[in-house]
């Protein structure tokens, strides 16, 4: 029996290969559709706009495992650098900020894949998300701004305030009254949408 059946494993070897190459294709096209489509947020300034193309990446994380999310991550930032307005850095904090979230959520969920499992991966994959962000702005990517791209403190938090968002009038307060909650609410919208989501879908995406 082990020799009549030994030839079928390089077919369904490559069978599985290209199942994975497909979804992964699929949900990479997805999120790069959403990527370029933005929305404001009240109280955000105009430089922080919410996407959602980590929908499409977080299903892929809960369906291929977070390494492929992370593939899809990098794949929509790279097809995003043609729009890029902050010399690719935005790209590339993009793709450690998406990381943290899909990679975190993931590989969770691969744990413990119920109900309960998807929504601990959800949580933690959107605080991990935040702590990042907040780490890579305050360090990276708000000195950048500043000092690479001469855009002045005054006039981020001037922009910031112009929304109505009166709270931030430094570079701290503007990661605690800014980047916190933008990436909390993030986290949150997108998780409720993979949440009604992925049951719906699942049977597709595990064909």
């Amino acid at each position: 029996m082990t020799e009549l059946n030994t030839p079928k494993h390089p077919h369904n070897k490559a069978r599985m290969t290209s199942r994975w190459v497909a979804k992964t294709g699929v949900l990479a096209a997805v999120a790069i559709v959403l990527m370029y489509i933005e929305f404001m947020i009240p109280l955000m300034p105009s430089f922080l706009k919410l996407d959602l193309s980590e929908v499409a990446v977080l299903l892929a994380a809960f369906t291929l495992g977070p390494a492929t999310a992370i593939l899809i991550e990098l794949i929509k930032n790279i097809a995003h650098l043609p729009a890029s307005q902050s010399l690719y850095v935005g790209e590339l904090a993009n793709f450690i900020i998406g990381s943290l979230f899909v990679g975190t959520a993931g590989l969770i969920y691969k744990q413990n894949k119920t109900r309960k499992g998807a929504m601990i991966a959800l949580a933690l994959g959107t605080v991990a998300m935040t702590v990042g962000a907040s780490v890579i702005n305050y360090f990276f990517m708000l000195p950048f701004y500043i000092k690479v791209m001469e855009f002045p403190i005054e006039a981020i938090i001037g922009m910031t305030q112009a929304v109505g968002n009166t709270l931030v009038t430094s570079l701290k307060t503007l990661i605690l009254y800014v980047f916190v909650p933008f990436n909390l609410f993030k986290g949150l919208v997108v998780s409720l949408i993979v949440g009604l989501l992925y049951k719906r879908l699942s049977p597709l995406l595990h064909r």
